[in-house]
């Protein structure tokens, strides 16, 4: 892992059209390559968003098939860059759902990982609801994996407010999550768990989000951002598609651990 070595997230406003949404899913890929970023990490439901129940079982792929993941593995190495790859629909074990699931492929267009998102999204207020567990089959398990980048934690989304989860990933040098809060959650909470999540585990973190009013009417947070280890804001994108990128430090990594080696204090 060396000095300085940029990492990006991409923001979408991603609609039902599967096609249109990778169209624009490649274009600020290759804008965050052409800024250097070696790691590009696309923001949860990436390949569409406000589809019905029925057009999102009909976007489901198997596993290790299908064209969301065949551009996932051509993009990667098309632009010698690792991606991750938010999250996508993928078959579950109860043929009425999908898995939320986010895949990983490094810089040849190898899949390195598949972490499938443990917690799902409940919330309502007024004429505002949302149920994941309608259409989402859960995970199980927690994935983390080594890179160039070091050792890299997956989280997607409502996961973020379950710090148990990032303890139980191990220390890491960098988290990635993925994201499509709300405008209502995230106007609340979004900034304050990304950096509250980077100062516990003293780590970077990559969060892409979507953000903005999509075709069905849905208003997303966005603000996707890169976070250091002590908690500061490199790099942020408000609203609209783009792309934001940062470098990170192994030195700033060490420098945070032992100066406060929070991680070695652990009681529980």
């Amino acid at each position: 892992m060396n000095d300085g070595k940029k990492i990006a997230a991409v923001q979408l406003i991603s609609g039902p059209e599967v096609a249109a949404n990778l169209v624009e899913a490649a274009r600020l890929i290759a804008l965050a390559a052409a800024q250097g970023a070696k790691l590009v990490a696309l923001p949860e439901y990436f390949p569409l968003i406000g589809a019905t129940d029925a057009e999102r079982l009909a976007a489901c792929e198997q596993d290790k098939l299908g064209p969301i993941q065949q551009f996932m593995s051509e993009t990667a190495k098309q632009h010698g860059i690792w991606l991750v790859g938010g999250s996508l629909p993928l078959a579950a074990d109860d043929p009425t759902k999908v898995r939320n699931s986010c895949l990983v492929f490094d810089d040849l267009g190898r899949r390195v990982v598949r972490y499938d998102k443990i917690h799902l999204f409940g919330f309502a207020r007024g004429t505002e609801s949302y149920d994941e567990s309608l259409s989402i089959e859960p995970g199980s398990e927690v994935v983390a994996f080594d890179s160039p980048f070091g050792r890299v934690g997956l989280a997607i989304c409502y996961d973020l407010r379950f710090p148990e989860l990032f303890r139980a990933l191990g220390e890491v040098d960098l988290l990635v999550v993925p994201a499509a809060f709300t405008e209502t959650t995230g106007r609340a909470h979004w900034e304050l768990l990304l950096r509250a999540r980077a100062v516990e585990n003293q780590c970077y973190l990559l969060a892409p989000a979507q953000g903005g009013r999509h075709p069905n009417g849905r208003m997303t947070h966005g603000n996707s951002m890169i976070v250091d280890p002590w908690g500061e804001v490199l790099a942020r994108l408000d609203k609209g598609p783009g792309v934001c990128v940062a470098g990170i430090d192994p030195k700033r990594i060490g420098e945070v651990r032992t100066s406060l080696p929070a991680l070695k204090h652990k009681r529980l």
